[in-house]
């Protein structure tokens, strides 16, 4: 790559999700972590944070343009995760709400939830750096992260073990999307997929209280996924549409045998909410009496962020003991040293 090109536009590059970490010699872990993808261009007075889409990111975080630019260095591309902490973990909900028309409330989030930029790679500084080694880009970056000494900038952890990087995936909460693997001796490869990236999963258990029927059928399609509060309020929290083909027209008999008002106490599909669509308003509320285990990746705002995957009927719990408390973070990422 010619130094001309390590320019505004340049695609980031990107992971393949495979099902565990490579083994052997030769490899560098980092986690990944659970925010906007950034690419930082700084030339002299002029900052640009780009999205992995290519799309322009610094009307929405005035507060890291202003760092960046107060930064003693004259010229520089990092490639990051935009980040909000919030207590001993990330808000991905917070970053969600920087994506706003009105500049006002865009510096009035900024000032109450300001962001941070999680480094992990440099493709300029003092010199271009794309065509390099990993390991020599790493080296680079340490040094971009101690010249820019600011509080803005974080490092994200790196390691060459294994069983370190295996213990991020085990050991830390809802922070991290998952762990990426990159080949120390690989160049910085725009656009494509170069690293690899196993994604941290999870599971919880959840009350059935309500079904969709499959468009244009009479047959369950997805199920309605809810849990308690403290106050006993049964809230909608995601679905689940994993289920097999064979298992449909049974599952959808044995739910019509339970269909009964309110199902969801608390919050309910239909309600006020960004992830309402035009068919949340069509689906059968049920006595709460089915639980089932899902695997699921993030939740933002007490809410599976995407569809769950649906693993197993759990008969021997008690609804009653569904709760929220299952989706509290523990994610710190001061425990990995960032």
């Amino acid at each position: 790559m010619e130094e001309a090109e390590i320019r505004p536009g340049l695609e980031p590059m990107e992971a393949k999700l495979v099902a565990e970490l490579p083994q052997g010699a030769g490899w560098q872990f980092e986690p990944k972590w659970d925010g906007f993808r950034c690419l930082v261009f700084r030339n002299r007075g002029e900052v640009l944070l780009q999205s992995k889409s290519g799309k322009p990111l610094a009307r929405y975080f005035p507060e890291v343009v202003a760092a960046l630019a107060a930064l003693p260095l004259d010229r520089f591309v990092v490639d990051g995760e935009l980040i909000i902490p919030a207590g001993r973990t990330l808000s991905f909900e917070a970053l969600q709400q920087r994506l706003h028309p009105a500049e006002s409330r865009v510096r009035r989030l900024a000032a109450e939830t300001p962001a941070q930029l999680m480094l992990f790679d440099c493709l300029w500084f003092e010199q271009a750096l794309a065509t390099r080694p990993l390991e020599e880009r790493r080296a680079a970056l340490e040094g971009f992260h101690r010249r820019a000494a600011s509080p803005m900038l974080r490092l994200s952890p790196a390691s060459r073990d294994r069983a370190e990087a295996e213990a991020w995936l085990k050991g830390v909460g809802a922070a991290l999307d998952g762990v990426i693997a990159k080949r120390l001796d690989e160049p910085y490869r725009p656009g494509e997929r170069a690293m690899l990236k196993v994604k941290c999963l999870r599971t919880a258990d959840c009350v059935v209280g309500g079904f969709r029927y499959a468009t244009g059928k009479r047959e369950v399609g997805s199920l309605l996924l809810g849990l308690y509060n403290d106050a006993g309020l049964l809230h909608h929290i995601g679905f689940t549409s994993a289920i097999p083909a064979k298992d449909r027209p049974a599952l959808t008999r044995r739910l019509e045998a339970l269909i009964e008002a309110p199902g969801f106490t608390g919050d309910a599909p239909g309600g006020p909410s960004r992830w309402s669509t035009e068919r949340s308003a069509a689906w059968k509320p049920l006595r709460p009496e089915l639980v089932a285990e899902v695997r699921y990746d993030h939740v933002t705002g007490r809410r599976f962020r995407h569809g769950t995957a649906f693993l197993r009927w759990r008969l021997d719990k008690a609804p009653r003991q569904c709760t929220l408390e299952q989706l509290r973070s523990e994610a710190d990422p001061a425990a990995l040293g960032a």
